[in-house]
């Protein structure tokens, strides 16, 4: 998904730095992009480790210019029951899933508010709204992003700055195949039947294309979206 984005922002015109903790995926983005004669730029970062927030994006206004556009699509997602989840998995979930997030407002929202003028979109899940059985850390950690979502939101409205969430279902990545892969393993069902299993949690009964996330992704950092602030935006 987060390809499907990076791609989706250059093919509008704007210089993309790209974040993660592995680089060759990184690189392959910042390569795609440079190839089809777009501006990028590809950075190591853990977004759990504030220091290295901090760096990235210092890094990536060194190389493209003030920060004006943050798109908060980092995640993890574990499974267990809530009784047997080690406290390893709670906190890998906070960490990257909402603590990541709040790691990246804070490190571009003062720019963005000295400038009156920014957009942040944030990655959540229709698991922000409801629970799921075995995913309680997940759960959790997306209800609290789309929590700080609304409260930062509410705090910048009116000074040029929007805040917004995609709250996605399932979708046709490979986070989703990991997850297909636990369910046959621990159910005994097939792969084709868990993942048609996850396909009827989806309103439309397919998983969702990551170009569905990106296309709106856009849309909310269009001048068009300057009035939409503190909202979120499933995708089922």
């Amino acid at each position: 998904m987060g390809r499907a984005i990076a791609l989706r922002f250059a093919g509008e015109g704007f210089a993309v730095a790209v974040a993660g903790r592995t680089g060759p995926p990184l690189e392959a983005v910042r390569s795609e992009i440079a190839s089809s004669g777009g501006q990028a730029a590809a950075f190591l970062c853990d977004v759990a480790d504030k220091a290295s927030v901090d760096t990235a994006v210092r890094r990536a206004a060194e190389a493209l210019g003030p920060i004006d556009v943050l798109v908060n699509n980092a995640g993890v997602a574990e499974s267990a029951p809530f009784v047997s989840m080690d406290d390893e998995m709670w906190h890998r979930a906070l960490a990257v899933n909402l603590t990541g997030a709040y790691h990246c407002m804070r490190a571009v929202l003062p720019g963005m508010l000295e400038r009156a003028s920014g957009r942040i979109v944030n990655i959540a899940s229709t698991a922000a709204k409801q629970g799921f059985a075995y995913t309680s850390a997940y759960v959790a950690s997306k209800h609290g992003l789309l929590g700080l979502t609304r409260a930062v939101a509410a705090e910048v409205g009116g000074r040029g700055v929007t805040i917004n969430a995609i709250c996605p279902g399932w979708l046709d990545t490979p986070m989703t195949d990991r997850s297909i892969a636990r369910i046959s393993e621990r159910t005994g069902r097939s792969s084709g039947e868990a993942r048609a299993m996850l396909e009827r949690m989806n309103a439309r009964g397919r998983l969702i294309d990551p170009s569905e996330v990106a296309d709106l992704a856009i849309r909310l950092a269009s001048p068009a979206s300057a009035d939409i602030n503190g909202q979120d935006f499933d995708i089922t």
